[in-house]
């Protein structure tokens, strides 16, 4: 073998090691972003107030209209509203692929699903009275996407899915 060829194989195996190695590295971003993303959750929507709207959302009757569930409410009206501006950012979030929606659907999928089941006729009131389509339009595609997913598999609560689990070896 020459010098010239041995200085292309020197020159490839860089190259495929580069590549290898930026491979390597993009995963490790996406799992740090993922990880980043969770503990986000977790920090910025588990507040009590947070927790007190969905208790607020859950204890609502069905069906209710908007002027029925702004009085049910009365002075809690805000936190329920709040809650539903935090499915809205939730919504995009998973849209413009900031946040998975396998994650979102770990941490959330029930109280998605259960507030747009007992808010979605105040969103298509408030719609109908700012002659709006985009207002809670995130809210409603998250809960839209929730729907879809159970459709097709329905949930499996975590403690009869991974009842077998076993935390990972130390490395």
């Amino acid at each position: 073998m020459n010098f010239d060829t041995f200085l292309r194989l020197i020159e490839t195996a860089a190259v495929i090691f580069g590549i290898v190695f930026a491979i390597f590295q993009v995963r490790q971003y996406r799992k740090q972003r993922e990880r980043e993303a969770a503990i986000m959750l977790l920090h910025q929507f588990q507040t009590p107030e947070f927790a007190k709207a969905i208790q607020l959302v859950f204890n609502l009757s069905d069906g209710l209209s908007k002027d029925q569930m702004v009085l049910e409410l009365g002075d809690d009206f805000p936190l329920v509203y709040a809650l539903m501006t935090a499915w809205e950012s939730i919504g995009i979030l998973v849209y413009r692929g900031e946040l998975t929606l396998d994650l979102v659907d770990d941490f959330y999928s029930g109280p998605i699903l259960i507030s747009w089941h007992k808010l979605k006729n105040h969103t298509f009131a408030e719609r109908q009275e700012q002659n709006r389509e985009t207002i809670e339009e995130w809210f409603q595609w998250l809960a839209e996407q929730m729907m879809a997913r159970e459709s097709t598999t329905p949930p499996v609560p975590a403690h009869i899915a991974h009842k077998d689990w076993h935390p990972p070896k130390p490395s």
